[in-house]
C-alpha cells in the first residue's frame, strides 16, 4: 500500500530558507545604498531650492543683500526632508555677507546619514561633496 505524501520535507524547507537568506544577503545592502542615494538627492534638491530662494531674496531687498536670510524664513524649515518627518540633514548658511553665501546640508549626528560628508553650494554655484 502506497501512502500519498502531503507537504514539504525538512530538506526542501531548509533549501528554500537558504535561498531566501542568500537573496536577502545580496539585496539588503543594495537597498540600503539606494536609500542613502535618495537621501542625498533630497539634500541636493533642498540646497538648490534654498539657493533659488536666496537669489529671489537678494533681488527683493533694497539695497540688494543676503545678510538677513535664513533657511527658516526662506523655506519655512531648516530640516531635510522639508516636510520634517524624520530629518536626516540640517540646512545652514555660512560665510554670509551682503553679496556672498555658502549653503550647507549637514548630516544630523544620530541620523542615517551621520557618516556622510557635508554637502555645500556657494553663491557662484560651486558644489562640494555632491558625488
Amino acid at each position: 500500500m502506497k501512502k500519498n505524501k502531503l507537504g514539504f520535507s525538512l530538506v526542501e524547507l531548509l533549501i528554500v530558507i537558504a535561498i531566501i537568506g542568500i537573496l536577502a544577503a545580496i539585496g539588503y545592502p543594495s537597498y540600503q545604498e539606494y536609500v542613502r542615494q535618495s537621501m542625498r538627492a533630497d539634500a541636493q534638491s533642498a540646497l538648490m531650492q534654498l539657493a533659488n530662494a536666496m537669489e529671489r531674496y537678494y533681488t527683493e531687498q533694497s539695497p540688494s543683500t543676503y545678510e538677513k536670510a535664513t533657511p527658516q524664513n526662506l523655506l519655512g524649515t531648516n530640516q531635510i526632508p522639508i516636510d520634517q518627518t524624520n530629518p536626516y540633514y540640517t540646512l545652514t548658511i555660512s560665510d554670509l555677507t551682503s553679496t556672498t553665501y555658502t549653503l550647507n546640508a549637514v548630516p544630523i549626528a544620530d541620523g542615517p546619514m551621520n557618516e556622510q560628508p557635508t554637502m555645500s553650494i556657494t553663491h557662484t554655484g560651486q558644489k562640494t561633496n555632491w558625488e
